[in-house]
């Protein structure tokens, strides 16, 4: 199996060979940035397993793609610090986003684009239809047209450029050092995890997609390749409660974080444990006009997986 993803504390094992499948062999392939891969398996399929954004994935069912995702999420955030804002802009709270123009970095159907509009919309209460969102690149889904508010960025300028000099309010997901700019939202970090405290909130960013006819000719694959991921990040997850992790990630940290709120496991895959956070991005992709019509969450994922959880 020709298959991409970044290698990170719950996929070590699977990396280093720790853990082995039982019906097939990995054929790694490493891609940096991350992203090209994504690109990659959506125009041109060119990997029998890739890691992939949630979004991206639920916006490419509707254009048939040809691959399907397993119930395994690999990376998680928490988005509220994704939005910087212009100091000088005249922005008190979120809500005054609205008539203005906020940057969003890549595509539109980013997924840290997609669950940063979500939080200002339904934490904040903004009007995401009354702000034009000015994007800085295309989407991986090269046929996806975007709503009308959304529109590319001036050639030659840049996101960062433009929210120091004020041309745009705010951005999501950029990085600038400027004393103009902050975050939008203060002590955004702890915003995070007291959404999670009070609501369960608790984002997926990358699930893991496999090409539809190896599913078909191999019934028995998907439900492997799942076990195989678990067991991977059984192994992760043990070094964590442990306190095996000598150098810790920010990623690992924000783990640890999250077991120490929740008392369970920080990554858990499956359908049930996830239902939550699944909903919630699909409801987005709709509001957001990045899908025109819902679909259930069982949908999203083979039959034969829908029942597991590890």
């Amino acid at each position: 199996m020709k298959t991409v993803f970044r290698t990170q504390g719950n996929n070590q094992a699977l990396k280093d060979g720790t853990v082995k499948p039982q019906t097939f062999d990995f054929e790694f392939e490493e891609v940096e940035p991350l992203i090209a891969a994504f690109r990659r398996m959506v125009r041109a399929r060119e990997y029998d397993m890739c890691e992939l954004a949630l979004t991206t994935y639920i916006c490419s069912r509707d254009y048939r793609k040809g691959f399907t995702a397993l119930p395994i999420f690999l990376v998680r955030a928490f988005h509220h610090g994704a939005i910087m804002c212009n100091s000088k802009a005249g922005i008190e709270a979120p809500k005054d986003l609205e008539g203005r123009r906020v940057g969003v970095n890549r595509g539109y159907t980013v997924t840290t684009g997609v669950w940063a509009r979500a939080i200002l919309q339904h934490q904040y209460g903004v009007d995401l239809n009354k702000i034009t969102w000015v994007v800085s690149g295309d989407d991986h889904v090269a046929e996806y047209v975007p709503p009308s508010n959304v529109v590319p960025i001036e050639k030659g300028k840049k996101l960062e450029d433009m929210v120091v000099s004020g041309e745009l309010a705010a951005a999501i997901g950029v990085e600038v050092d400027h004393h103009d700019v902050k975050p939008l939202i203060p002590n955004a970090k702890e915003a995070g995890f007291e959404a999670l405290r009070r609501s369960g909130h608790y984002p997926i960013n990358h699930t893991v997609v496999v090409k539809d006819e190896v599913l078909s000719a191999y019934p028995d694959l998907a439900v492997d390749i799942f076990n195989t991921f678990a067991r991977a990040k059984d192994i992760y997850v043990q070094r964590l409660k442990s306190g095996g992790i000598e150098k810790a990630t920010k990623m690992d940290e924000l783990h640890q974080r999250v077991m120490e709120i929740t008392g369970g496991d920080p990554l858990p895959y499956g359908i049930a444990a996830n239902r939550q956070a699944l909903e919630e991005i699909v409801q987005a992709a709709l509001e957001q006009k990045i899908i025109t019509h819902s679909v259930s969450i069982e949908e999203l994922f083979p039959l034969s997986t829908r029942d597991l959880s590890a």
